[in-house]
């Protein structure tokens, strides 16, 4: 989980990732930033998220991200 927030703050420094739990759904995030999120994360974790995985409830939260890097590497 460490490195998934480092991961987050080198892309959006100004959000407090451990405590925001609606980032899809209050529009803190954008396109934009989840393209660079999956991008870093991919290369990160040696996991693909591909289009099927790009829902709200994957990137609402960073607990929600790091339960979709689990579940992937679980596959």
């Amino acid at each position: 989980m460490e490195e998934l927030q480092k991961i987050l703050e080198e892309i959006r420094q100004d959000i407090d990732f451990a405590s925001e739990e609606r980032l899809i759904d209050d529009g803190v995030l954008d396109s934009i930033d989840i393209i660079a999120i999956v991008t870093a994360v991919n290369d990160a974790f040696d996991v693909d998220i591909n289009v099927q995985y790009l829902l709200p409830e994957n990137f609402n939260s960073m607990e929600a991200i790091y339960r979709l890097i689990c579940k992937l590497q679980d596959e």
